[in-house]
């Protein structure tokens, strides 16, 4: 087990506060007083420290490694693999608004391109890992029995054509990464009636000759929230990769508490978000008394038809639903009670941040609509902090063996 003070982890990590304050996104002043006692930072934090510890026990052995970002979003998975030692060479978002986000929280000496189904493959650079959070579509073309049948092509290049995976598919044929970490929500298993699912395995295993394994991972166990999604890793070579190795936390140990404002002055008002010397919600979060009512009535209606539908009202003490990309709309997945007869608020979007596991320190530089859709489009950050430490070992050892082969 790990211990479970920042002062302990920080120095199992052999990372210095300098060093460390990059890669967390706090001031190297907020470190130090954690450092020396004062105060206790957020469970995301310290997650993100035992996700730096390698196995050999330091994070400062781990060996330098390239990596793209594909459907990068606002960075979610960036994060795990930045902190493993990782150096990003190439980011593709379409999403002007989630390019502004990305841009305001990671400083690179490479563009941060659109489209990927734009970008030719010689235009991206060599790698060694290549991550993506790439967004699932149905595989409609007739199965390869029939297109031999008729003669046709079959692989992957016929059968993914037109989807998003199928341009993961070719950098990876084409730039033979010595591993990658795909993720996709829960529901891709049975996607499209499992089909989805089927052709990308075949595809990065019998096609690619990638060695192959699959996880479904509750964020629940670093945050609190229910939160599942898929994760697919991959390695160009046979290794003890092993899902044993996940050290997840017990589910629950965090509540909605540990991501709210505690509005008490305890933290320091942020532009709109809290207002005032105790740094109080923004009445703005308030549900008004039309949609308060209309959310009851929906959700009475839904109960007597015996259907589960409905809003989710939360106390500090309760876990919460899962954060969606429509949540700007009425926020009724997570609506947060501010007592009886008061109507409950939303979550601020520094709130939603929290609950995906990201930093006080982490820039939200859009409206709150567009940053409501960012983060319940974003991966809980210390999951994936968590994969990536468990894939450094290996990828490490791959890149290794690598430079040895070439120095011979």
């Amino acid at each position: 087990m790990y211990p479970s003070s920042f002062s302990a982890l920080r120095a199992q990590t052999g990372v210095s506060l300098e060093d460390l304050s990059d890669r967390l996104g706090y001031s190297v002043r907020q470190l130090y007083r954690w450092e020396n006692g004062d105060g206790k930072p957020r469970e995301a934090v310290l997650a993100t420290l035992r996700s730096m510890i390698g196995e050999t026990g330091s994070a400062g052995s781990q060996s330098r490694f390239n990596f793209i970002d594909l459907f990068a979003g606002i960075g979610g998975l960036r994060r795990g693999f930045d902190a493993i030692g990782g150096h990003c060479v190439f980011t593709s978002e379409w999403n002007k608004f989630a390019q502004q986000t990305y841009a305001a929280n990671f400083r690179d000496n490479h563009p941060l391109h659109g489209d990927i189904t734009q970008i030719p493959t010689d235009e991206i650079p060599d790698h060694d890992v290549l991550v993506a959070g790439f967004p699932c579509q149905p595989f409609s073309i007739a199965g390869v029995s029939k297109k031999n049948s008729l003669g046709r092509s079959h692989g992957f290049a016929d059968e993914a054509q037109g989807t998003l995976f199928f341009d993961v598919a070719r950098i990876l044929e084409r730039k033979r990464p010595k591993a990658f970490m795909l993720e996709n929500v829960k529901n891709l298993k049975s996607h499209d009636r499992g089909r989805t699912i089927e052709v990308i395995m075949r595809t990065l295993e019998d096609e690619l000759g990638y060695h192959v394994d699959a996880k479904v991972i509750d964020a629940q166990h670093f945050v609190p929230q229910h939160r599942e999604r898929i994760v697919i890793v991959g390695f160009s070579e046979k290794v003890p990769f092993t899902w044993d190795d996940l050290q997840l936390p017990p589910k629950g140990h965090t509540r909605l508490r540990d991501i709210l404002h505690p509005e008490n002055g305890s933290e320091t008002a942020e532009s709109h978000f809290t207002l005032g010397p105790d740094a109080v919600v923004n009445g703005k979060y308030v549900l008004t008394d039309k949609l308060w009512q209309y959310l009851q009535g929906y959700a009475d209606k839904h109960k007597a038809a015996g259907n589960g539908f409905g809003f989710g009202l939360v106390t500090p003490d309760d876990v919460a639903r899962t954060l969606s990309a429509r949540y700007y709309k009425d926020g009724s997945e997570i609506l947060v009670s501010r007592g009886k007869r008061k109507n409950p608020r939303r979550l601020t979007p520094r709130e939603c941040a929290r609950l995906m596991g990201y930093p006080d320190d982490f820039r939200i530089p859009v409206s709150d609509t567009q940053a409501y859709k960012q983060f319940g489009n974003s991966v809980a950050v210390p999951v994936f902090c968590e994969v990536a430490r468990i894939m450094q070992p290996h990828i490490q050892a791959l890149v290794e063996r690598a430079d040895l082969l070439e120095a011979a």
